[in-house]
């Protein structure tokens, strides 16, 4: 075992799981994390997210005294930044904000001693890592005796506990030195290769692989705009058009959610607007599909409201940012239900992988056919496309804008 003890700053989706995966290989881990009723939740060997098998590795882990949770970090030998970077909204490009990571590097410091480990794996914009080492050094820590580095996630929610181990890694360090003694820790229970590299080098890898992810979704909304107009389904086409050899076109949603695709092209666009044309373009295309979503839904209630005489009740079924998982995070249907809300159209969700939510009243599926006028498939849940749901839902004719009744 290369270090005895890992202080893991940030207990979220990305955290908690690695935090846990550490433990069962026998280290001794710290999570930290700011909200109390988090770290009470694991301590009592519980989840506070939903995540196949991690309730099992937190539950062993804490049993076996090798995982505690904590409000405050403490020492350790390894330190894992692993918190939130959302950006600044407002007029023009969307601007990183790295505010949790210089906060959790400042929070650390007074622990860091020389041979210690101090990993990013926050998905962050270019010279993110620099300016941690910035500020451990204005707080008095000799980081020329430190290992830095930057080492992204690459997990899919949904199968986290099994990437973790399986998917390759990319490891940047701030000197060669700091690269091989972070890839060596990661070699201790990643079971994909560990791809050395520098720190801007990792940095950028991880936009870039969300930014492909982007303009190819991209691709797939507009051609899903275009058809509509064109009387064309868009679903029928794409399974066509991928039969090509050298083709593989994405599938179109009601938009692109989540903390990672949905946020990182910005990181690029913002450090370099003059050059990122297609990335830009391609975040505000998908943007677009949103809007025009809520577009589309707002004709049908128009056409439900004509018809009835009345006004029509509207079920959004998903508002998770992908299917199957309860992350609300950066999640176009969630977007597209709440700006219908606020816009005066009467809202109820169908989201089976959350228990509550404070805008609106969460109903079952069944419920929702009893009470709703216009169904809107946002999110392509497995509880929406088994062949009963399917054969009820067939009956009000809802708007499929994930596909739920077309296979790719």
């Amino acid at each position: 075992m290369y270090k005895k003890t890992v202080c893991v700053v940030g207990l979220g989706y990305i955290g908690l799981p690695t935090a846990a995966l550490l433990a069962s290989n026998g280290y001794n881990v710290v999570g930290v994390d700011l909200n109390a009723h988090v770290v009470e939740t694991i301590n009592q060997g519980r989840i506070h997210i939903v995540e196949p098998d991690l309730d099992a590795f937190v539950r062993s882990a804490v049993a076996a005294q090798r995982l505690k949770a904590c409000t405050t970090p403490q020492s350790g030998d390894v330190y894992m930044i692993c918190v939130p970077t959302p950006f600044h909204e407002g007029e023009g490009i969307p601007q990183p904000n790295i505010d949790y990571v210089l906060a959790a590097t400042r929070s650390i410091a007074g622990f860091v001693k020389a041979g210690d480990l101090v990993i990013l794996e926050s998905t962050s914009p270019v010279g993110t890592t620099q300016q941690m080492e910035t500020v451990l050094s204005d707080a008095g820590v000799d980081v020329s005796k430190i290992y830095m580095a930057y080492c992204p996630e690459r997990v899919l929610p949904g199968k986290i506990m099994t990437e973790l181990v399986e998917n390759d890694r990319v490891v940047g360090g701030m000197t060669s030195d700091a690269t091989k003694a972070v890839s060596d820790f990661y070699r201790t229970f990643v079971r994909g290769a560990v791809l050395e590299t520098n720190a801007p080098t990792a940095e950028m890898c991880k936009l870039t692989e969300n930014s492909f992810r982007d303009v190819n979704i991209a691709f797939a909304n507009e051609l899903s705009i275009i058809c509509a107009k064109e009387g064309i389904n868009v679903w029928n086409l794409i399974q066509l058009a991928n039969r090509h050899p050298r083709v593989n076109i994405l599938q179109p949603g009601a938009g692109v959610g989540g903390h990672c695709i949905a946020v990182d092209p910005w990181f690029i666009v913002a450090r370099d607007p003059e050059n990122a044309r297609l990335i830009r373009s391609a975040r505000e295309v998908n943007n677009h599909k949103t809007t025009w979503v809520i577009d589309q839904i707002k004709i049908a209630v128009a056409d439900a409201t004509a018809r009835t005489g009345r006004k029509p009740k509207i079920a959004c079924l998903g508002l998770a940012f992908k299917p199957d998982i309860d992350d609300l995070r950066e999640s176009p249907a969630l977007y597209i239900a709440e700006a219908l809300q606020s816009q005066d159209y009467d809202v109820i969700a169908v989201e089976p992988n959350i228990e509550t939510h404070e805008n609106f009243t969460l109903v079952s599926l069944e419920d929702s056919l009893k009470s709703a006028d216009v169904f809107v498939l946002l999110v392509k849940h497995r509880q929406f496309g088994e062949e009963s749901a399917k054969k009820l839902l067939k009956e009000v004719n809802p708007l499929d804008f994930c596909g739920v009744f077309n296979k790719i």
